[in-house]
């Protein structure tokens, strides 16, 4: 929880918590379902919770806002977001029924209610958010193609609707055709450490 509080300073008493229980609750299931590689899991605060949470430091949502967790697998950047927003709606969605059944068993378990959690793909989803997060899932041209039909047309934070996704190494190629209205963030900006070296936030306005 260390870098966690440094960085996010004002969290309640219950998202200190929630926060507490998730470095608990996936070493757990971790033994029972590979979601993160056996290495990795010893790098959870860092590598999964602190990377979902850089999506905070570029975009405050409003009370009230939807976000759609694209490939959400064990429930990043979802449920991490979920604790930090508790006044807005996350539906976390993946096509793999166990990683979806571990996202919703932690998102019960530390008491969020604001997350809902299904097996489905992206391409099912037909309702509208005012976002839409992923992490690293696929090619962003293709993710656009597939979400660009689940964004409102009607605004309610600081900045229109659309698409932010995380994604580390050489984007040059992928955001090329988006380069005119795309936003990116370097996250070393807001957390030291060699390992945000080369990651990024995207904001693309759709």
């Amino acid at each position: 929880m260390e870098q966690i509080r440094k960085y996010f300073p004002d969290l309640s008493t219950t998202q200190v918590q929630q926060f507490a229980a998730l470095e608990v609750l996936y070493p757990e299931w971790n033994t029972k379902i590979n979601l993160i590689s056996r290495k990795d899991i010893e790098n959870l605060e860092e590598h999964h919770l602190l990377h979902s949470l850089a999506i905070a430091k570029v975009l405050t949502f409003r009370a009230g806002t939807e976000i759609l967790d694209v490939g959400t697998g064990g429930g990043f950047p979802g449920i991490p977001l979920a604790i930090l927003f508790p006044e807005c709606k996350f539906t976390l969605i993946d096509s793999i029924g166990k990683k979806v059944r571990v996202a919703q068993d932690i998102a019960e378990k530390i008491g969020l209610r604001n997350t809902e959690c299904i097996q489905e793909r992206a391409e099912e989803e037909k309702r509208r958010f005012d976002f839409v997060v992923s992490r690293a899932v696929m090619p962003l041209p293709d993710l656009v193609k597939l979400v660009r039909k689940n964004v409102h047309h009607e605004h309610r934070n600081a900045v229109p609707n659309g698409l932010i996704v995380l994604k580390g190494g050489n984007i040059d190629g992928e955001i090329h055709q988006f380069r005119r209205i795309a936003e990116v963030t370097e996250i070393q900006k807001f957390f030291s450490g060699d390992w945000f070296k080369e990651k990024q936030v995207i904001y693309l306005p759709l």
